[in-house]
């Protein structure tokens, strides 16, 4: 059985599109990044953990396969993260405006005798936004939760100009890699 160890509704949604039964298991990783820590380190190594803490969760489950996931906005080696509040939102967009930036997504699967892992990097330009455009976005609140406050699926498609690479990777769950990745473990 495949379970999903993580909070997302988007990976829920994402998982539901492709036809994958799972069921969600809770976990809590602190999303730490460590000093120097190379981005694409950071993010796989927090989805790895995500993985590894719902196995450690479902131990007395015999077959237990758990999918864990990370994904973070990338700019000028900084790691975004998600907006501690309006203002920190406010400040993300302003430094994402007229930029192309990197979305980092990893994947891990893992069971009681093995591990693998997915990677989808994605790059995505952002028009130049002007301050009223940024707070009339950030007036809603899809911007809530998300790495580099801003949610591609709802009115921040309106911001970009250029996505090369992996949407649904920038939604927080590569569909085409964890697919792939899934079916290498029979799912």
């Amino acid at each position: 059985m495949l379970y999903l160890a993580s909070q997302s509704p988007r990976r829920r949604q994402l998982l539901d599109m492709i036809g994958v039964r799972y069921e969600v298991v809770d976990v809590e990783v602190p999303e730490v990044r460590v000093p120097d820590e190379p981005a694409e380190d950071y993010v796989s190594r927090v989805a790895r953990e995500k993985a590894g803490a719902g196995l450690l969760k479902l131990s007395g489950v015999s077959g237990a396969l758990v999918l864990g996931a990370d994904t973070e906005v990338v700019l000028d080696g900084d790691v975004f993260g998600k907006p501690a509040d309006h203002a920190h939102a406010a400040e993300m967009l302003a430094r994402l405006s007229g930029r192309t930036h990197r979305v980092l997504s990893a994947v891990w699967c893992v069971d009681a005798g093995r591990e693998e892992h997915a990677f989808s990097i994605t790059e995505v330009s952002f028009a130049a936004l002007t301050a009223s455009q940024i707070e009339a976005y950030l007036a809603g609140t899809e911007w809530q939760g998300k790495a580099g406050a801003y949610a591609i699926q709802g009115r921040a498609a309106t911001f970009v100009s250029h996505l090369s690479g992996s949407y649904s990777g920038v939604m927080g769950l590569p569909v085409y890699e964890t697919a792939q990745l899934l079916q290498r473990f029979g799912v």
